[in-house]
């Protein structure tokens, strides 16, 4: 843990001096609204309003928006782990909108300064640099998980980390409608359990768990990488930050936890890199592989991975 006390410094974004006024009430509100959603199925509808048709629902929305950002999002836009034709990228362009985190622009230009500076005092979002001993651990964790989102998120929306994204007609057309991924996130659980059942309540029920819910569970579980996975669990592999493996995240966060492995080959479409290490992003992407869907994707070759793995690293020190 790195100890120094001074705060990020203002020139952590190259594209603007501080998050808009505007970005922080939509993020207030993206915050705010699923843990509201949280609190009303924990003491309104927990044990009285919960049925099977709210969990498929809750499961789909959860896979299929968590994809766009895991595999979408991330993999594909942000670290071009492999290729696809425009309706492959438009999906994961909207399910990842659909999870309710932010434009893919502000998301993947965020992330680029995260991997350029990670963990350095220019990170948007490290958990380090906030101070020594517990409180500058719980500060850091704070800020790394959901306290960023406040004060640095945004700041890089412009051509220096972001080129590619704007000069790409579709993506352009994706990020203005914005707002409309973000009704539909919530809209369809609730059309879709109206419509089969025929019951309004079931259509809120269904908006709750599967809408509010459900933005709830994953976007903690995607902040757990900042935050968790740059602080606790096991490096695997040598990198220049503090990037940890942390496997009981891994099934939630699509095989995102695999955090250090990520740091080490970041252009690698697979972050499980091991037959043990869960990894469904990696899954999905080698699926559409195989279907034709997708095409040179990205990894790391035996020999790269041996040069950066840390057990064998120590094995030779100790051998010497």
């Amino acid at each position: 843990m790195t100890t120094s006390a001074a705060p990020p410094p203002a020139h952590i974004g190259t594209a603007r001096e501080h998050t808009s006024t505007a970005s922080r009430i939509v993020t207030l509100i993206a915050v705010v609204g699923p843990f509201l959603g949280v609190l009303s199925a924990a003491g309104l509808l927990w044990g009285v309003a919960l049925h099977p048709l709210d969990l498929v629902l809750f499961a789909v929305m959860y896979v299929f928006c968590g994809l766009g950002i895991t595999a979408g999002f991330h993999r594909l836009f942000s670290h071009r782990g492999f290729q696809s034709g425009k309706v492959v990228r438009a999906t994961f362009a909207i399910a990842g909108c659909m999870a309710m985190q932010g434009p893919l622009t502000q998301w993947v230009t965020d992330h680029r300064r995260h991997h350029a500076a990670s963990d350095k005092p220019d990170d948007p979002h490290s958990p380090h640099h906030h101070g020594g001993g517990v409180w500058g651990t719980i500060k850091g964790l704070f800020h790394a998980h959901v306290g960023w989102l406040f004060v640095t998120k945004g700041m890089e929306r412009g051509r220096v980390y972001g080129k590619d994204l704007y000069e790409d007609p579709l993506i352009r057309r994706i990020d203005r409608l914005y707002m409309l991924w973000v009704v539909l996130t919530f809209g369809i659980p609730f059309a879709v359990a109206w419509a089969i059942t025929g019951d309004l309540g079931r259509g809120v029920e269904a908006f709750v768990w599967a809408g509010l819910v459900r933005v709830f569970v994953f976007d903690h579980m995607t902040w757990s990488v900042n935050s968790i996975c740059h602080v606790f669990g096991r490096r695997a592999y040598a990198t220049s930050d503090e990037s940890r493996n942390v496997w009981y995240l891994a099934p939630f966060t699509f095989g995102e936890a695999w955090h250090n492995n990520h740091h080490a080959f970041p252009g690698s479409a697979r972050h499980g890199l091991h037959r043990w290490q869960v990894d469904p992003s990696w899954w999905t992407i080698r699926a559409l592989e195989k279907a034709g869907l997708v095409w040179r994707v990205k990894l790391p070759t035996p020999e790269r991975l041996e040069r950066r793995d840390l057990s064998a690293s120590a094995g030779d020190a100790g051998d010497a």
